[in-house]
């Protein structure tokens, strides 16, 4: 191999300069039109996301109820907790009352989850045949009470009959749950619906007979106000109820003022329910409940805390709600959180079968013994051997 044609190959492997051994004939440079120029490698940056993306990437609308009632506390409440920044905008809408919110959760847009009364649904079977397959529920939140508070001429549900009832404004449970109640007990009474403000100064002069309420006990103003001798809640029977109320009471530890010690007066609830609308699993409204039932469901025990509502130390996650299913994100984590509470309890070490293990691992030396027993027994009792023990 000649001279000349070493260095051409060793130019084209390691790309040096040629040199041109000493005698022949330098070639011309040739320009290699078909190579584009190198341009520096960038990692190139990614898009901004749109503000207006941003804010509505991970919102979920949650209907609530009218400011004064207990639906829309619970409501801030679940987004007091729930909300996680960009992560998570859990969104409480001031609405006309849970029993419209079937009709926002099936309809209005940008409401994916609302607080409704489980008796709420019946209005809408005959308009939405298939409304059971439509609407899914997360948590059975908590009973609605019926509060029947008459003045001092009126002893039984029976003395109401033909005199006016106040059910509080249109689209109030009172005023949806109430006269439905009512027919069932088959009272006949004259319904009125105007706000219970004004319906309390129409029973000093005897106008109106009783006032309904229908929400979660205590109500300040029962549990707070001042009244004459003789006005009072009026007990009501369970028996017609049952279909969809659960038998209550309303206690002196509810209102001191109002219920005897001794006494306490029976009544009925109404379940309320955190609803969702059945979401298809892929879609993105889905992803946004799943996310909010996730959160929700993992920091419960922080509702239970002093400052939220006291109904919350009644919830149980597990409850459920006759003929509706539940969201399907939320049987997936009770699931889950029951697998890994018997995964704890298999992998929980009794005390006989620690010792034998401590014994194995000091034979000899008793102190030893005793002292990895006790502080094996410690490291149990912490939640992070929980965790670990879990496989979490």
């Amino acid at each position: 191999m000649t001279t000349l044609v070493r260095a051409l190959l060793g130019a084209m492997i390691i790309g040096l300069p040629l040199a041109v051994p000493a005698g022949a004939q330098p070639q011309p440079a040739r320009l290699n039109i078909n190579r584009a120029p190198a341009v520096p490698r960038t990692t190139p940056k990614p898009a901004a996301v749109p503000v207006k993306d941003k804010l509505n990437a991970w919102t979920v609308g949650l209907a609530g109820g009218l400011l004064e009632g207990a639906p829309i506390r619970f409501a801030t409440e679940i987004a007091r907790v729930a909300d996680d920044g960009d992560n998570l905008h859990v969104l409480p809408i001031v609405t006309r009352g849970p029993s419209e919110n079937v009709e926002a959760l099936l309809y209005l847009k940008g409401v994916d989850v609302a607080i409704i009364n489980a008796d709420a649904l019946e209005q809408f079977k005959s308009l939405v045949p298939d409304i059971e397959q439509r609407v899914t529920y997360i948590l059975n939140l908590f009973p609605s009470e019926l509060h029947i508070f008459a003045g001092p001429d009126i002893n039984s549900l029976g003395d109401l009959k033909g005199k006016k009832v106040n059910f509080n404004t249109p689209g109030t449970a009172a005023a949806y749950s109430g006269p439905l109640m009512f027919d069932r007990l088959k009272l006949d009474v004259e319904k009125t619906f105007i706000p219970h403000q004004v319906a309390a100064e129409k029973m000093k002069t005897g106008e109106i007979a009783a006032l309904v309420f229908v929400t979660s006990k205590p109500v300040d103003l029962f549990a707070r106000g001042k009244f004459d001798a003789g006005y009072k809640f009026l007990p009501v029977p369970f028996e017609g109820l049952e279909e969809f109320y659960l038998p209550s009471t309303l206690s002196s530890a509810d209102y001191p003022q109002l219920v005897a010690p001794d006494k306490p007066i029976d009544t009925v609830a109404v379940p309320t329910m955190l609803a969702a609308f059945n979401w298809p699993r892929p879609s993105d409204r889905y992803k946004r409940v799943e996310r909010l039932t996730q959160h929700l469901f993992d920091r419960i025990d922080q509702l239970k805390q002093p400052g939220f509502h006291p109904k919350w130390k009644e919830v149980n996650l597990s409850a459920s709600v006759p003929g509706l299913k539940r969201f399907p994100a939320a049987q997936e984590w009770l699931d889950g959180a029951n697998r890994t509470a018997t995964v704890n309890a298999e992998r929980t070490i009794n005390p006989g079968t620690a010792r034998e293990l401590v014994r194995a691992a000091a034979p000899n030396d008793r102190a030893e013994q005793e002292r990895l027993f006790r502080a094996f027994m410690e490291w149990q009792r912490r939640p992070e051997a929980r965790r670990s023990g879990s496989g979490q």
